[in-house]
């Protein structure tokens, strides 16, 4: 019997998507299926709502939920995927922290979990469990595929591939959907039938390469034209990456309240009028926070008191590259894995975001060659604050951390180094003993 570990299930609305999927595929819907997290409350609302998809298909899986850490490696053990989803510090108390104290030093942020001084922490918190979890697995289920879905995403897959002998795929939610919404909003749907596209990069800035229709027509002119055109003479949600299009030539695969923080362009306290200018909303990430949990209480409540919950099988990957996997029919992902000769402008040990088979031997990452020069130079301003940071973690040496804080190009765009330095202290301190200590 196939086991599905899902790691930090507490994550209610995206076991939801996952785990609704497996059950929605034929060689997946009979696993065993095992929940694990450290919040019984959450835990419990997690398994009240697969146990519900679960009879609603038939009641064909076996659920089971593990609470806490004396009981994660029975979660582990036997898994053959390991899924994972954890989010260390939740919104309360960490999320807030790593918003509010960088404020005090004028640093403002919009969703701060994958750069930036709030992916930089979120990252050094989250390391020390993934190490931990890669002990379990190497102990009680070594050949385990683990699919990691928490951010930052190349810090943490970058660890688990470089510092750990686990199997590990960083998965992301933007890149099979970054073509078609690009279409979409610029009013060319008739072009998304049977499109050809590349992209590749890093997460959350992997660039859209290539795009065709389905007759081999480069579509990239008229995507030029009408996005120069749009950010003109309309106000809308992605307007930093239409303006990616335009200084750089390439569109990129996360959205612009995101991109708008990896860089030193457009969030910046001497031009305040550029926030305006190119639509961005700051402190985004802790409103959707307070949202989502004010949603999920709605459908809680809807579901323990008798509702149904309903599932169409979505677009993350998870589930496809396990069916895969079990069958052996190929499937095509964008993934990220260690850049071993694939990108071949970018550092080797940097974890990129490329094309990959799958099929019953594994995963297969594709041999890109290299990124447009302004496109490796952008991915570069990012991957070094990544690099820095895995290396803080490993060597738990507090310089690095300031490095990688000073290397942040919005952070060190805004700062002096001197407060950089004591902003980093500050974050550290208000942690407490949600980071292990450094030296």
């Amino acid at each position: 019997m196939l086991k599905i570990t899902f790691m930090g299930a507490g994550s209610t609305v995206f076991v939801k998507n996952v785990l609704g999927d497996c059950l929605c595929s034929d060689a997946l819907c009979e696993s065993e299926i095992a929940l694990y997290d450290i919040d019984p409350v959450r835990l419990k609302e997690s398994e009240a709502l697969i146990t519900c998809l679960n009879e609603q298909k038939g009641n064909k899986a076996k659920v089971k939920s593990y609470c806490g850490v004396e009981n994660r490696k029975e979660a582990l053990r036997g898994a053959n995927f390991v899924v994972n989803a954890i989010q260390v510090g939740l919104y309360d108390p960490c999320t807030i922290i790593d918003f509010e104290v960088p404020k005090k030093y004028g640093l403002r942020q919009t969703i701060g979990d994958t750069l930036g001084i709030g992916g930089i922490m979120r990252g050094l918190r989250t390391i020390p469990v993934l190490s931990d979890f890669a002990k379990d697995m190497e102990e009680v289920c070594p050949d385990a595929l683990f699919l990691n879905y928490t951010n930052p995403m190349s810090i943490l897959t970058g660890y688990m591939l470089r510092y750990t002998p686990i199997k590990t795929i960083g998965l992301c939610h933007s890149v099979q959907v970054c073509s078609e919404n690009l279409l979409k909003k610029l009013d060319m749907q008739d072009k998304i039938e049977g499109r050809k596209e590349l992209i590749a990069g890093i997460n959350h800035m992997a660039w859209l390469l290539e795009i065709k229709d389905k007759y081999g027509n480069d579509l990239y002119p008229e995507i030029k034209k009408r996005a120069k055109e749009k950010n003109l003479t309309q106000k809308h949600e992605d307007m930093v990456r239409f303006d990616y299009i335009d200084k750089f030539g390439y569109y990129c695969t996360e959205s612009s309240e995101h991109n708008a923080e990896y860089n030193m362009f457009y969030i910046k306290s001497k031009y305040p009028e550029l926030i305006e200018r190119f639509n961005i909303p700051l402190d985004e990430y802790p409103r959707r926070c307070v949202e989502n949990i004010k949603r999920w209480d709605k459908q809680r409540d809807e579901l323990l008191n008798g509702g149904k919950v309903e599932h169409v099988r979505s677009h993350e990957y998870a589930s496809r590259i396990m069916e895969s996997i079990v069958t052996g029919a190929p499937y095509k992902i964008g993934g990220n894995v260690i850049n071993d000769g694939l990108i071949d402008n970018l550092p080797r040990e940097a974890c990129v975001e490329v094309p990959c088979l799958v099929d019953g031997w594994g995963i297969h990452p594709t041999h890109v060659g290299k990124l447009p020069v302004q496109c490796a130079a952008m991915n570069m301003t990012n991957i070094n604050a990544q690099l820095l940071t895995i290396e803080a973690a490993v060597t738990r040496k507090k310089e690095h951390i300031y490095q990688a804080a000073m290397l942040d190009p919005h952070t060190g765009s805004e700062l002096s180094i001197d407060d950089i330095i004591k902003m980093v202290d500050d974050l550290i301190e208000t942690h407490g003993s949600w980071l292990p200590k450094y030296n």
